[in-house]
Formats: C-alpha cells, sequence, structure tokens
C-alpha cells in the first residue's frame, strides 16, 4: 500500500493514541539501522486492560480482538519510534504473539490472526509478516495477549 497509514487507519475507524510507557525497566523500542525492534504490547484499549485465560474466561474471538488491540498498540510504538510520521514504516518484518491460554488450547493461531489481519487490512502488502503465535501459561497482569514486532523503517 502507497499513501497515507494513518488515512487508512482512520477509514477503519482507528486514532492511534499516545504510546505507551515501559511497565519496567526497559525500553519500548531499539532501532539498529532500518529496524525497529518494539517490546511487547499488551491488550490494552483506553487505559484498560483486556484480562483472562483464552480458552476458559476469553473466547477465541474475544482473544483475537484483544491481539488486534495489540496492532494497533505497536503501531503507536511504531509511530513514536518514527518521531510522529507513521508512513516511514515500510513493512512489518516479524511477529511473536503469546497467548495466555488453558494448557489444552489449541488455537493460539486464530487468536494472533487478530493482530495479523488488522494489520495488512490496515497497511496493506506493508503489514503481511514472519510470525509465531505461542501459548503463555500466565502473562503479566493476566492479560489475555501480548505480541511484539520488527519493522524495517524508512531512515
Amino acid at each position: 500500500m502507497s499513501g497515507n497509514f494513518e488515512a487508512r487507519l482512520a477509514d477503519l475507524g482507528v486514532t492511534l493514541g499516545d504510546a505507551t510507557a515501559p511497565a519496567a525497566n526497559y525500553v519500548p523500542f531499539v532501532q539498529v539501522g532500518d529496524t525497529l525492534y518494539v517490546s511487547g504490547q499488551i491488550s490494552m484499549e483506553n487505559g484498560e486492560m483486556i484480562t483472562g485465560k483464552i480458552g476458559a474466561e476469553l473466547s477465541v474471538e474475544e482473544g483475537a480482538a484483544a491481539a488486534r488491540v495489540c496492532a494497533i498498540n505497536l503501531l503507536g510504538q511504531v509511530k513514536a519510534a518514527c518521531g510522529g510520521d507513521l508512513d516511514r514504516l515500510e513493512r512489518v518484518v516479524k511477529l511473536t504473539g503469546f497467548v495466555n491460554s488453558t494448557p489444552d488450547f489449541g488455537d493460539q493461531p486464530k487468536v494472533i490472526n487478530g493482530c495479523s489481519d488488522f494489520l495488512v487490512e490496515a497497511l496493506g502488502d506493508a503489514g503481511r509478516h514472519a510470525r509465531s503465535a505461542v501459548s503463555a501459561g500466565a502473562l503479566p497482569f493476566n492479560v489475555a495477549v501480548e505480541i511484539e514486532g520488527i519493522f524495517k523503517i524508512k531512515p
């Protein structure tokens, strides 16, 4: 997709808020050359955490919605790293998604699709990426999903 990514987000009804500050002793992103590494973004929307274990308290669909929130938070960090210019983003390279799920739950990929599908919808081909989707016995603050990302950006 060429053009203004934020305009496309607005078409989808999404406005990127301010990037959230880290919850511990780490930085939200690190840039090395044209590669941007974004720390794990949790399922938190408007200051409210989406919590619970997928396969117990939450359904696959609710987990996918939480993963979509993580995608928006990832883009917020990319925008902050790019000095407010999201159009410096060239492509999403790799995502690693962690799903707070029960031991017998096996649909982690369907949950993380909430993030992947949103990024492709919002960014077109620039949103297509490699990915891992794994189960976690627990996540910080009992959030439903946490996703970290690697992005290629323009200088």
